[in-house]
């Protein structure tokens, strides 16, 4: 059976072509492309990569469905443009497809790095990438996950070997950045969950909890700090503008009332 790989970009021609050589073995490459401005798809038909194009978005999930089914394969593997797919798990996901077992979906891990250090802290940080396309929805969410039909395994996290290696090693100013932006689109997706009082208060510090002592984010020195500090933060941030948004509807729900 077949795979076909799938990225999707915009002015990413920082990472692409190390993108592209790690997955240059695939039946096929296709690239979404958001009508970037630098060189991307230049490299990218060095590749002889398929290529079709998407309007601009903010963020990339909206043109996660059209990308997916621009491919040619039934067996698609999604790839961020600052990721790289090692060789072992090429050769892993082409063994799953041989041995034909009864699957829907694959969780793969990924190396995060801050600061130039490997985050442990952050891994396995499981992503669903691996699928088959027609059996597979992407809602139109910041950091959404796809929704899969059938049975979804995970690659063992001790498998360190076949984890995505993630490139981007952004300074905490874009970090901060890109934190305000992600967390005013949760809304949406969370808009519905219920949070008291005193969410804002363990939801946070759980999250620090967890990155920094449970998954070992403290052997990384000041970097694991950092890092646990920023996902109790992207928490924090998150509830409090939901929080807000709230109070708003409720003050325009007053005003019309009256």
């Amino acid at each position: 059976m077949k795979i076909s790989v799938v990225i999707q970009t915009y002015n990413s021609e920082q990472f692409l072509e190390r993108v592209l050589n790690s997955v240059k073995e695939f039946d096929e490459i296709v690239v979404c492309d958001m009508y970037s401005t630098d060189h991307t798809i230049e490299i990218a038909r060095k590749f002889d990569c398929k290529i079709v194009y998407h309007k601009k978005t903010d963020f990339c999930e909206p043109a996660r469905n059209f990308a997916i089914h621009s491919a040619t394969y039934d067996w698609v593997l999604v790839v961020d443009s600052d990721e790289i797919v090692p060789a072992d798990l090429k050769d892993y996901l082409y063994t799953l497809l041989r041995e034909q077992r009864a699957i829907g979906g694959v969780w793969i891990p990924r190396k995060n790095y801050l600061m130039g250090k490997f985050i442990h802290g952050d891994y396995p940080d499981y992503i669903l990438r691996f699928f088959r396309k027609q059996n597979a929805f992407w809602p139109p969410y910041v950091h959404a996950v796809p929704r899969v039909e059938g049975k979804v395994i995970r690659v063992p996290r001790n498998k360190k070997e076949l984890a995505f290696i993630h490139l981007v090693n952004n300074p905490l100013e874009l970090k901060l950045n890109k934190l305000n932006i992600y967390t005013s689109k949760e809304i949406p997706k969370r808009n519905g969950q219920k949070y008291t009082f005193l969410s804002i208060f363990y939801a946070p510090a759980y999250r620090f909890f967890k990155s920094y002592i449970l998954k070992g984010g403290f052997r990384d020195g000041k970097a694991g700090v950092i890092n646990a500090g920023m996902d109790a933060f992207y928490k924090f941030v998150t509830i409090a503008k939901i929080w807000e948004n709230r109070i708003k509807k409720q003050d325009i729900s007053k005003e019309l009332s009256e």
